[in-house]
């Protein structure tokens, strides 16, 4: 399967490698070849999106993994803190430190989740960016051949 850059430049080089209409701006492209990469590119495209999904789940993993780590985290600072119940000032020391080892895992949780939503939010820009840039360069192509089949279209009416 082609990507989606290389498909464009297929496109560039049909457009460059038509026959160009004298005494004007307009070229006579290969409709076939047009036809099939633009095929191509609605295959193409679909993938991209798939990519960003897989990018989206695997964030989504990155933050369950971090969740189930704060919560084992967690459930070791309470066995430790049951086991250091026997005294009053280990009680105390206990209970601090369960509370430490739960922010810190609360905070490492947060910062995880926070790179891995920057991360997806990046990645997703990027490709809302691409097809962007993709959807204006198909526009202005297809502009290109209707108005490249419209100048010919008088063209073969008056041949008939």
């Amino acid at each position: 399967m082609s990507s989606i850059y290389h498909l464009i430049d297929r496109l560039e080089r049909l457009l460059n490698e038509s026959w160009r209409m004298p005494l004007s701006a307009f070229v006579v492209i290969n409709e076939d070849d047009f036809l099939d990469v633009i095929d191509q590119m609605r295959t193409a495209i679909p993938q991209e999106i798939k990519q960003a999904e897989r990018i989206q789940q695997e964030r989504d993993r990155i933050i369950a993994q971090a969740e189930e780590e704060a919560e084992r985290i967690v459930r070791l600072a309470q066995e430790d803190a049951n086991k250091l119940v026997d005294e009053h000032e280990i009680m105390r020391a206990a209970a601090q430190r369960e509370q430490t080892i739960i922010e810190r895992a609360q905070r490492e949780a947060a910062i995880l989740k926070a790179e891995a939503d920057e991360y997806a939010r990046q990645v997703l820009l990027s490709l809302d960016n691409q097809i962007e840039d993709l959807e204006q360069q198909i526009a202005a192509l297809l502009t290109t051949v209707r108005n490249g089949l419209a100048a010919l279209s008088p063209a073969e009416e008056e041949e008939t």
